[in-house]
């Protein structure tokens, strides 16, 4: 009785086995995968939304047929640009505040401010094409705790809600840092390593 029931219990495990093709990443890989992916393009992003600024345009007036207005009317519609004279690393309404605390350097302020926005992009891509991910999550995870310092330093409501957002991505980042053996996709085999 007992060996019909391991031998049933191991026809089952088999049987479980080969249900998983063996050209399929393991579950720890496609996690790190998605991990790192997710990671990368929200630094890339947020990275390349610190080089916007608003141009005021001039446009035809449409009438309401959609069509240009006869008498040549224009209006000024404000429109969202890209450019290197936009780059602001921190937003000015935080940046305000951030010069207003006596713990806040101005010249440290300043060299944060011209930082982040090229160690998130950089980081970022590096990330997204599996060079270095150990060094490039490990970096990323200093630049969430650093934004975390000055969000508690702020203080207020929606300083908290930005506290604990960042404290999701320091986890998101410490999470993929203990599966990042698992890195299985890189463009460079030597750089995935470090």
């Amino acid at each position: 009785m007992t060996k019909q029931s391991d031998s049933a219990s191991d026809s089952s495990k088999t049987a479980r086995a080969c249900a998983c093709p063996a050209w399929l990443p393991s579950g720890a890989s496609l996690g790190f995968i998605v991990l790192r992916l997710w990671i990368a393009i929200r630094a890339i992003v947020t990275a390349v939304e610190k080089f916007t600024g608003t141009k005021m345009l001039q446009k035809p007036l449409l009438d309401e047929f959609g069509e240009p207005d006869i008498n040549g009317a224009m209006v000024e519609v404000k429109t969202k640009v890209y450019g290197l004279e936009h780059y602001h690393g921190m937003a000015p309404g935080m940046e305000e505040s951030f010069r207003a605390e006596p713990l806040m350097p101005g010249w440290m302020l300043t060299a944060y401010g011209y930082a982040l926005g090229p160690l998130l992009l950089i980081t970022g891509i590096a990330l997204f094409l599996g060079i270095a991910p150990r060094i490039t999550l490990f970096v990323q995870g200093l630049i969430y705790m650093s934004l975390t310092v000055g969000m508690i330093m702020l203080g207020a409501q929606n300083e908290i809600l930005g506290t604990a957002m960042l404290g999701v991505h320091v986890i998101m980042i410490a999470l993929a840092l203990k599966w990042v053996d698992h890195n299985r996709w890189s463009v460079c085999g030597c750089c995935a390593k470090y």
